[in-house]
């Protein structure tokens, strides 16, 4: 009789190689990075090398602490005449007000290059160049509020990238305390006033995320200094409202943000404790209350004055849940065919399972207390 044949299955050699070179998913790209690692000698100008550097912390903001330094290493090698600097600071500002997600990141990067920078040409640091640009798209604000659609797009990139500046720029004076530029604060004043009086849409709601973004900082400031800016501001929101011929979203948007603002900008006070806060004391003392509606579909919240009637009317609705009690049982008397086929006992094998499951459950929790003890 025959011996049965043993079926040996076919050692598959590997291809792949220990000096293979490292594996980069296609959506990304690793020239910056091979580049980076070589300084900026593969780099024929320094827009290149800049621009690199731009487009590399716009797809990875993450990279930016650990690689900022030698960015500002480099270009202190590298920057040493005053056009070089007026490239540096243009490059930086054309990512900050075309690339919208990067307006943040240009602040941050500002602020750190303005501290570490070498160079200090008789036209100006890197900050005071900065500041000069801005300044350069400042002075058209009333013709760019009023102009067309693109140039809009373009100064309201502009007016949240000065935003981000205001928040982000550190400026040390002698005796090493650290200030913010007055001279933003001022200019965001007069950006506000040349978008309210300008009211169309794209402008409004421009101001709208300025002042999410900045308004409580800004409020602070004029606080200190004694002055009303603020409330001229929303003095200027509820005239807009009343009287603009804007859309009805940016209206609410308008509303959303008096309210913010009547709410101390969303921020706690640690004065109050939950005991002692009170609808008189705490402005937030409604924000996380939920909100419920009519019978005619009219929200209402705690904060209404006829909250407890109105809740009264919700509770006592017929048609809340109609035809069924609170535990799903039909009340009609006609049944539910489907519902009625359906037994409440476990098929057995399913029984088992969850039974089995029920143990392994146990098992690991005993398991994680041992670990924890």
């Amino acid at each position: 009789m025959a011996k049965p044949q043993v079926v040996v299955a076919p050692v598959l050699m590997s291809k792949l190689s220990v000096n293979a070179p490292e594996f980069y998913p296609s959506s990304y790209s690793s020239n910056y990075t091979e580049s980076y690692e070589d300084g900026c000698e593969d780099y024929p100008t320094l827009s290149e090398y800049v621009q690199d550097f731009l487009n590399h912390l716009t797809e990875q903001p993450g990279s930016f602490e650990t690689e900022i330094g030698q960015f500002a290493e480099t270009l202190n090698g590298w920057v040493t005449t005053d056009d070089a600097l007026q490239e540096l600071v243009e490059l930086i500002y054309q990512q900050a007000t075309s690339i919208p997600n990067f307006s943040y990141m240009g602040a941050r990067l500002c602020n750190y290059l303005s501290h570490h920078l070498t160079i200090s040409p008789q036209s100006g640091n890197f900050r005071q160049l900065l500041l000069q640009r801005c300044r350069t798209e400042y002075e058209v604000k009333d013709q760019a509020a009023k102009g067309d659609e693109v140039t809009r797009k373009r100064f309201h990139a502009f007016v949240l990238f000065l935003g981000e500046l205001y928040l982000n720029l550190e400026i040390k004076g002698t005796n090493g305390q650290v200030t913010r530029a007055d001279i933003l604060q001022v200019g965001l004043r007069e950006l506000l006033n040349a978008l309210f009086s300008n009211p169309m849409d794209d402008n409004l709601i421009c101001a709208v995320k300025l002042l999410k973004l900045t308004g409580s900082v800004l409020e602070d400031a004029w606080k200190e200094k004694g002055k009303t800016d603020m409330e001229e501001i929303i003095q200027r929101i509820e005239n807009v409202v009343l009287d603009a011929n804007c859309s009805r979203d940016v209206k609410q948007m308008l509303l959303k943000l008096v309210e913010l603002r009547s709410s101390n900008w969303g921020r706690v006070h640690a004065a109050s404790t939950y005991r002692e806060a009170t609808p008189e004391n705490d402005p937030n003392y409604f924000m996380n209350e939920p909100t419920f509606y009519t019978s005619d579909g009219i929200p209402f919240t705690a904060a209404d004055p006829d909250y407890q009637e109105k809740y009264q009317e919700l509770l006592e609705r017929e048609d809340f849940f109609p035809d069924y009690e609170e535990n799903g049982t039909d009340l009609s008397g006609g049944g539910d065919p489907y519902l009625d086929d359906i037994d409440d006992e476990m098929d057995p094998e399913i029984e088992e399972a969850y039974e089995k499951f029920c143990l392994e459950s146990e098992r690991l929790d005993c398991s994680m207390w041992d670990l924890v003890s």
